[in-house]
Parts: structure tokens; sequence; C-alpha cells
């Protein structure tokens, strides 16, 4: 393997050892002894969720504890905002109108971590009583210390995702989830276990637990794998115009073509609400944050047909039939029996369109149907589908872009020493 890509494995490492460093580092001024017997008890509800997304660093209420959930709320209203207004989207397409882009969601992510951070600050209070203090100093100093910890923390963890993207392998903010919830299967595993030994979970139940879980992996990897090629031809002139390179002689268009971000910003987009309701004292409140319990139906609901809308929606905007088809033409390619530009423009859209339905539709049911299994059986919740499905796609594209580098820098050796 060339230096160069094992350095970058080696950076996206350590990038990913100081995150997980970072989810040990307490905010000052609480008992974290308090805080962990609170998550343990509310393991099943969002809260239960948003401990996992962040790598457990919630239940040390660690200065990472909003993890990386800001930054991917503030990106999902800046893609809703972009398909709405043009200049917007223009704005995103140009390179510098793309830093400015990302300069909006980076303030975006500043005001949303701020308002998240006060609220599980103050959230923090209600734990007093049957829990016991959690807040062991002034509530007002305690405020500014907790939101100002926890920005700075965000903002670490955002530019730690920037710095693999750029650096590393890539995938930064996707590989920063992969991370967090990878680190609590250990204790999920154990937990099992646990439950097997006190006889809450039959043995029997608990291998068929597993065979679903290898089945559902097998599964995801099938369909990430799976894809529509679709032949090209080119003209005999363009062929030994470029006989030296390889032209690809066919279109693949994969059947999920949003990858893993439909789950990710599904979840994010139900979570936000709950962590903001659980911090109420209100009852109202907390009835509507009950009812959006990960372990309820209506969340299980909710998240089936977000994860439907995302996969439609961001699948528009990574596949663009016109741009393809343009780029046919330019290139001397067409598709046998198709007119070159709009003619070719329409039938990839169709395809394209037809294989996200089944796509969108196999992302929503593995997020959502392992957690009728888990419902019955009562195993922990971080093998719900929405986690082994994160884990297995980034892992997947992962490989994937490691192996794409591979084979790049094969390439530009050959081409420097004119084989």
């Amino acid at each position: 393997m060339n230096k160069t890509i094992i350095n970058k494995i080696l950076i996206t490492l350590a990038f990913l050892f100081a995150y997980r460093v970072l989810a040990y580092v307490p905010i000052p001024g609480v008992d974290a002894e308090v805080i962990k017997s609170f998550f343990d008890s509310n393991s099943s509800n969002a809260l239960g969720l948003f401990n996992m997304f962040s790598g457990q660093a919630v239940e040390r209420f660690s200065i990472i504890s909003l993890g990386i959930m800001p930054y991917i709320t503030a990106s999902i209203v800046m893609e809703l905002l972009a398909a709405t207004f043009p200049n917007l989207a223009k704005m995103k397409k140009e390179r510098d109108g793309m830093q400015k882009y990302m300069q909006i969601i980076r303030y975006a992510t500043i005001a949303i971590t701020v308002v998240q951070a006060i609220s599980v600050s103050v959230g923090l209070k209600t734990l007093e009583g049957g829990y016991g203090s959690a807040i062991l100093i002034d509530m007002n100093t305690f405020i500014a210390i907790s939101v100002f910890s926890m920005l700075a923390g965000t903002m670490m963890l955002m530019w730690i995702g920037e710095q693999i993207t750029q650096r590393g392998v890539g995938n930064g903010i996707s590989l920063i989830i992969f991370a967090g919830i990878v680190a609590g299967i250990p204790s999920a595993i154990g937990g099992t276990f646990e439950l097997i030994n006190t006889g809450e979970i039959n043995f029997l139940v608990s291998i068929l637990i597993l065979l679903i879980i290898l089945g559902t992996i097998f599964i995801i990897i099938y369909i990430e794998l799976a894809e529509r090629r679709i032949p090209v031809s080119y003209a005999r002139k363009i062929i030994m115009q470029n006989q030296n390179k390889r032209i690809m002689n066919y279109i693949p268009i994969k059947l999920n073509l949003s990858g893993v971000i439909p789950p990710i910003f599904a979840s994010a987009v139900l979570i936000f609400p709950s962590t903001l309701l659980q911090a109420s004292s209100n009852s109202v409140m907390l009835a509507i944050a009950d009812f959006l319990s990960p372990n309820g139906y209506a969340y299980n609901i909710l998240m089936f047909f977000l994860v439907m809308f995302f996969a439609f929606f961001y699948s528009s905007i990574v596949f663009n039939s016109k741009d393809i088809s343009e780029n046919l033409k330019r290139q001397g390619g067409f598709i046998p029996g198709l007119r070159p530009g709009e003619g070719t423009a329409n039938f990839l859209n169709t395809t394209a369109s037809n294989l996200t339905f089944w796509g969108a539709l196999y992302l929503a049911i593995i997020s959502t149907i392992p957690w009728v299994i888990l419902k019955s059986a009562g195993v922990p919740f971080v093998f719900g589908g929405t986690a082994v499905l994160i884990v297995v796609q980034v892992a997947i594209d992962t490989m994937r872009r490691i192996e794409a580098q591979v084979y790049m820098n094969k390439y530009q050796t050959l081409s420097a020493t004119g084989l």
C-alpha cells in the first residue's frame, strides 16, 4: 500500500482517538455518578439514542455531549433552503460560494449548539430529587461554563470531521458517528450477556436475535453493493483518441444513491426536539417527549417516513441526470437506442427515481423493522437497525474510498513512468 494512503489512515485514526479522548473530558461542576444513573434509567428513550450517537459522552456529561448533531441539523436546514432558493443553490455550486455556504452552516451550528446546551444545562436541575443533586456549583455559573464547554467541544468535533475529510480517508462526519456507535458496542454486548445470566432473555432468543443481526448486516452489504449498469457506446474516433485511457462503457447507478445520510438526518430531526423537551419540567412537554420516545410506535413510524423523504431528497441532489447526459454527449458517448441530450437525461432520471424508491424503502425498513424484534425481546437499544445501518454503510464507504485512492495512486505511478 502507498505511503500516502497509510499516512491518511494513520491521520484518521489519530483524529478518531482524539475524539474518544474528548468523550472522557467532563464539564466542571457536575456529579458524574448522578448523571450516569439518570441515563442508565433512560436508555430506551430519546436520551438513550442521543447518548448512543455521542459515543456515551452524554452520560459522562463530556464537553462533546451534544456530539456532531448540531452540525448535522444545520446542514439539513441549509440543504432544504438550497433546494428552495435558487440563489443559495447557485452559491453552493461555485467555489467561492461554497466557502460562504459552509461558513453559514458553521454559524448555524453555533446557534443550535448554544440553544441545546442551555436546554441540557437547565434540564439537569430536574434531576434533583430521585437521583440526587447533579449540579455542584451555582446554577448561573454552571450554565455559563456548560454552554461555553459544549460549544467548544462541538466546534472541535466539527474541526476534527473536516480534518478527516481533507487530510484523512474522507467522510469525516460519518466516521465520527461511526466511532461513537462502535464505542458503545462492547458495553451493549456485556449488557446482553447480563440479561441472559439473569434470565431476562432466553438463550435461544438471544441466538435468534444474533442471527437476525447478522442477516441484517448481510442484507445491507448486499444492497449497498447493488447497482444498475446502463451500457454506453462511444464513437470509434473517440475510442482511438483515448486508446491509452480507460473509458467506462457503462453508467453505474446505485440502488441506494443517498448512502448513510437519510437515517442520520432522520435521527437528527427526531432527536433535536426530543432533547429539548426532555429538559422541560412541564407535564405536557414531557408527555410529548414520551410520545416521541425511540421505544414507541410514533417515533418509528415518523422514522420510516422521514428516511423515505430524505432518501428521495438527497438522491435528487447527488444524482443530476442533466449534467450526466451533457458530459456524456461532450465525450462522444451515448446510450444505445436513446437520443443524446434530453432523451438520455429523462431516461436516467426515470431509472434513478425507480431505483431510489426501492432504495428508500430498504433504508426505511432496515431503520425500523429491527425495533419490532428488539421491543419483543428486550435487548439493548444499541442493536437497533439505524445503528447497524450506519456502522455497515460507513465501513463500506470508507473501504471504497481507500480502494479508490489505492487505484488512483497506481494510475499516477504508471503515468509518471510512462507505462
